[in-house]
């Protein structure tokens, strides 16, 4: 088993986007790393899972407040063969065997195949990319050349993971009314306050905090971005910092989530003071695209898993795929994970582009807004792929002696993470009101179907999203004219129609090449999310085509 080599549609996206040279490198990297996410790591999630989940040792024998996270041997084990891949340290520092850097297309690629088997470890990494972020950009050369080349270690140093401490119990997603107060101490400063959900507690080296220097302005704008280093050389815990509880969360169960307390731990301020929440912004918007790659690994798992049971499984005389009813629910999933994957590592190909050359006001607002868009889709979408994964293996599927429960757990904690649903659409409104991104939106869309042109083989799809985009372009001209409380009742139901247009010229994209499979794929997509594009009433494909999605014989 091997969690790259089954996924065709990966590699061909890696290949197409890669130079040769970083492709020939990153295909035998994943295929080792895919073959141990589909065997040893995933044991190793099921019993950390179960049996393993961080613990909190509160006190050491003299009764002295260690605050000492526990962690299982095997997520040990998975934290060094992850990190020393480069999952992190390839973004920031040179490849040795090609002398040149990686990137985050190849990074998302291992995160995608590892999120297929432990999302909640997938979380760790993404508050250590988010550090290391913040380090490379904003940090100081001092505090950069200290920090970063353990943050972004491959082995050749002591790993520091990271963590990005916001969330506080008064607020919560409302960042603007955090207390945790900076003070100014002899030239230090040190933090007092407490952060409520605080991920990687315990197992982090260094954490980014939000925090208040005295004399600062109230809300968003007077916070500033401190590190926080959490070990001192000797493995104990700094001075000033202790964990109250950890959490007992619902799903993710590999990542410890505590109760920080913070009395006087020392901190070094990145970049400039009081721009602290631009910057965590901008770190949040990397966490969103990994909360979406996350969600299309439990999206990618959560099928492959229902259709390998609907292949061995025998019911009422038959195996369960014969079932046209399977075969729909099947075919069902297969377009939209195409459809999620393809715009996923879109947006991440773009994201690359973004942090390479350079900002724009369209390249931001466009950036902000797909993965706003996306990030919502495509957490709602793990959830409902779990959901449909749990029944088609029936009974079996509440059971957790399979994976499918823990997927469901894992899942839905992917809809909170970086923004709710509500906190995107409020993200989506702002960002038509200051950057216009509706009109850009929809320019865009037409631009990239006008490229497509109408071959014999698409043409029809091509019309149809013609007249979409027309529709959504009708629709957004009446909503700007609403007042801004129907703006936020509606803006969700906007947030799905421009997702299932950008999705759908994604796979049109991929269907101009020609290949009768993204064809079928591209019509089957447009049929079921847009309405028919054939004249048959209620067909939306044909039973050959779902076996040819299906990898099934035609009658």
């Amino acid at each position: 088993m091997n969690f790259y080599e089954k996924d065709e549609l990966l590699q061909d996206i890696l290949k197409e986007s890669l130079d040769d040279e970083l492709f020939s490198w990153a295909d035998k990297q994943l295929r080792e790393f895919g073959a141990l996410c589909a065997t040893e790591i995933d044991e190793r999630a099921a019993h950390t899972d179960r049996e393993g989940q961080p613990r909190l040792i509160k006190y050491n024998r003299f009764g002295e407040d260690q605050s000492y996270v526990w962690l299982n041997e095997g997520y040990k084990k998975t934290v060094e063969e992850t990190y020393g891949r480069g999952i992190v340290g390839y973004v920031h520092k040179e490849i040795p065997d090609l002398g040149k850097k990686g990137n985050y297309l190849y990074s998302f690629a291992q995160g995608y195949l590892l999120s297929q088997t432990e999302p909640g470890f997938y979380c760790p990494v993404t508050l250590t990319m988010a550090t290391a972020y913040l380090l490379d950009r904003y940090a100081d050369s001092s505090l950069k050349e200290k920090y970063l080349p353990h943050v972004a270690s491959t082995g050749e140093e002591e790993l520091y993971e990271g963590a990005t401490f916001l969330t506080e119990r008064q607020g919560g997603s409302d960042v603007g009314a955090n207390e945790t107060k900076a003070i100014l101490d002899n030239g230090v400063y040190r933090l007092y306050g407490e952060k409520y959900f605080a991920s990687n507690a315990g197992a982090c080296g260094v954490a980014t905090v939000l925090a208040r220097k005295e004399g600062a302005s109230k809300g968003t704008k007077g916070l500033s971005l401190f590190l926080v280093p959490w070990r001192k050389e000797d493995g104990g815990i700094r001075e000033g910092i202790s964990i109250r509880r950890l959490k007992d969360k619902l799903g993710v169960r590999a990542v410890p989530s505590a109760e920080v307390v913070f009395e006087g731990a020392e901190a070094f301020q990145i970049g400039e003071g009081e721009r602290g929440f631009y910057y965590m912004m901008e770190a949040l918007n990397l966490s969103r695209i990994c909360n979406a790659v996350a969600s299309i690994g439990i999206m990618r798992r959560a099928y492959s898993e229902a259709f390998q049971y609907a292949t061995e499984r025998n019911a009422f005389g038959n195996i369960l795929i014969q079932y046209p009813m399977v075969q729909d629910t099947l075919v069902e999933l297969c377009v939209k994970l195409e459809a999620e994957v393809i715009s996923v590592f879109e947006l991440v190909k773009l994201y690359d582009d973004w942090c390479t050359g350079g900002s724009t006001k369209e390249k931001d607002g466009l950036l902000r807004l797909l993965i706003a868009l996306l990030k919502a889709e495509t957490a709602e979408e793990a959830i409902h792929f779990s959901h449909e994964a749990i029944e088609m293996h029936g009974g079996n599927g509440y059971i957790e002696d399979f994976v499918t429960p823990r997927l469901l757990r894992d899942a839905q904690v992917l809809t909170v993470w970086e923004g709710t649903a509500n906190i995107l659409g409020l993200e989506v409104l702002r960002l038509f009101s200051k950057y216009e991104m509706d009109k850009i939106f929809l320019g865009k869309m037409s631009v990239d179907l006008g490229y497509l042109g109408r071959n014999s083989k698409t043409r029809d799809l091509v019309v149809k999203l013609e007249e979409i985009i027309g529709e959504l372009e009708e629709e957004l001209d009446a909503f700007r004219k609403l007042d801004s409380n129907e703006k936020t009742r509606r803006v969700k139901g906007l947030q799905k129609k421009m997702v299932v247009v950008y999705e759908a010229v994604k796979l049109l994209e991929r269907a101009s090449k020609g290949e009768e499979r993204d064809i079928v794929v591209a019509t089957i997509y447009v049929n079921h999310h847009l309405g028919p594009v054939f004249s048959k009433p209620g067909e939306r494909w044909t039973l050959s085509e779902g076996k040819l999605l299906l990898g099934l014989e035609s009658e």
